[in-house]
């Protein structure tokens, strides 16, 4: 049986959905949101407020000077090249890996334009339960890469065909 033809760089028509979809409702949410005033969407549970993260994940290092904007650039690029390579080399039959690795790279590139044009990350979803109780706040870009890492997850449990060579 003849090997599947590597057709997975044509998932990154998902990529540049992600990074339109980050890049325009980040825009949006500046046009719109007055930083950290929280605008409620579900009552208790749900909320837009504009906020800006100089660090990565759960704002860490964002208080460390300004060197962690290249450092977490850097990273950025060279996951986004590690990616594009990875999904290169992938055959037409790994969909789900592949789908997983444009998510991510999609994020990773909305999350680099906002560090390295603005100096931070744009965040605008909130979600929390009632005002007790806050998760860290987030974007598309952050939601993709979540999203992309739960598929890479999930595929390496993904029952596969067992090829038969004769």
């Amino acid at each position: 049986m003849p090997e599947a033809p590597r057709q997975g760089l044509v998932w990154l028509w998902l990529s540049a959905v992600v990074l339109v979809l980050d890049l325009g409702t980040k825009w949006l949410a500046e046009a719109y949101l007055l930083p950290y005033q929280q605008v409620p969407l579900i009552d208790g549970l749900f909320s837009l407020m504009l906020a800006y993260n100089p660090g990565a994940a759960f704002s860490f290092l964002a208080s460390a000077g300004g060197w962690q904007r290249w450092f977490f650039s850097a990273v950025a690029v060279v996951v986004s090249i590690v990616l594009v390579i990875w999904l290169a080399r992938l055959s037409r039959d790994k969909w789900l890996e592949a789908m997983g690795l444009a998510l991510i790279l999609g994020g990773a590139l909305g999350n680099l334009y906002d560090r390295v044009v603005h100096g931070q990350v744009v965040d605008f979803i909130l979600v929390h339960w009632q005002q007790s109780w806050f998760f860290p706040a987030f974007n598309v870009a952050d939601s993709a890469i979540t999203v992309g890492a739960i598929i890479l997850i999930a595929d390496m449990f993904w029952p596969r065909k067992a090829s038969s060579k004769a």
